[in-house]
């Protein structure tokens, strides 16, 4: 009876590193989600700061779920985050620069396994174990934050390609010589307009551009953010709903291109902009199937995540624990 006792109570940590911070819990083989907390992320220029607010941060999680001895090992999900080599590589929205051997740095630590995939990635993982594409062996996931990321399940496995990158969707390009991203160089890509940073973007150019008015001319430039886009929408402004009209083109477009690209079942949508509810879902679903060829035409659902932002990827960093042998 004692070993199988034993096997159920191990615990697993979920770490999810952002731009802005770093959420953190820790979470039974169910997906409870049992204790949690979070750090800033940006406030630390150097990685070993970071990682000793971390451990500091942590250690008294641990100790209330019963201790070290618990914890079966450690799974965290981080931009530009490499599966095969446990090494963040070149992360455009982090403020560490080049090449960080994170797994390295935290198995050092912590003295536990660590295992660590791209923050896109982890969140696919979280959806099929725990959230709306439970029991579905081809979707995409799309994270719609500051960024875009995204996570392709094809034939009920996670591609990594073969250096442990495949997924970048939000980097493809999908208008030549559009919007540069300041963080890639590049111009024209899917996270330069379909994400939170995008919206903001978009509305500032289109003020610039347009002589209409509206209820955000009275927000000043460095307050202008995806919420007050969606506040004056809300509240009926025409300019407003014309940005999310012109965002979820671009993003239907896209999600038009993955799908024929990898024809899954269901795309997920997750993450901030999703909260806009039908002022961007509506415009994606119809450009999406207005750009698909008629094979592909109404098969693909696209769905909301129902899982806590604040967990997810929480979660889906964690199930990739559960494999450690």
């Amino acid at each position: 009876m004692g070993k199988s006792k034993a096997s159920l109570e191990q615990l697993v940590i979920g770490i999810d590193i952002g731009g802005t911070g770093t959420k953190f819990g820790i979470v039974d083989r169910v997906g409870n989600v049992l204790f949690s907390s979070e750090i800033s992320t940006k406030k630390h220029t150097e990685i070993e700061t970071f990682i000793d607010e971390l451990h500091d941060s942590l250690i008294p999680l641990i100790e209330k779920a019963g201790g070290i001895g618990r914890i079966k090992g450690i799974g965290v999900g981080a931009p530009n985050g490499n599966y095969y080599t446990g090494t963040i590589e070149y992360a455009p929205n982090l403020p560490w620069k080049g090449i960080i051997p994170l797994s390295k740095i935290i198995q050092d630590k912590f003295k536990l396994p660590v295992v660590l995939t791209n923050d896109a990635n982890a969140a696919a993982l979280g959806e099929m174990m725990y959230g709306a594409a439970q029991g579905m062996n081809d979707f995409i996931m799309i994270t719609l934050g500051t960024g875009v990321g995204s996570g392709i399940v094809a034939n009920g496995k996670l591609i990594y390609g073969h250096d442990g990158f495949a997924g970048e969707l939000g980097h493809t390009i999908i208008i030549p010589d559009g919007r540069l991203h300041p963080g890639t160089g590049k111009k024209g890509s899917l996270e330069s307009y379909a994400s939170a940073t995008g919206v903001t973007l978009t509305a500032l150019e289109t003020l610039e551009k347009s002589k209409t008015p509206s209820l955000l001319r009275k927000v000043a430039k460095k307050d202008m953010d995806s919420k007050a886009v969606y506040i004056a929408a809300m509240e009926g402004d025409e300019l407003a709903k014309q940005i999310f009209e012109y965002t979820g083109k671009i993003l239907g477009m896209a999600l038009a291109n993955f799908v024929m690209f990898s024809s899954p079942e269901a795309i997920v949508l997750f993450g901030g902009l999703t909260k806009a509810g039908d002022l961007i879902l509506k415009p994606t679903r119809e450009h999406m199937e207005a750009n698909l060829i008629q094979v592909f035409q109404n098969k693909v659902k696209i769905l909301v995540s129902h899982l806590r932002e604040s967990d997810a990827a929480i979660l889906g960093a964690s199930a990739l624990v559960w494999d450690i042998q």
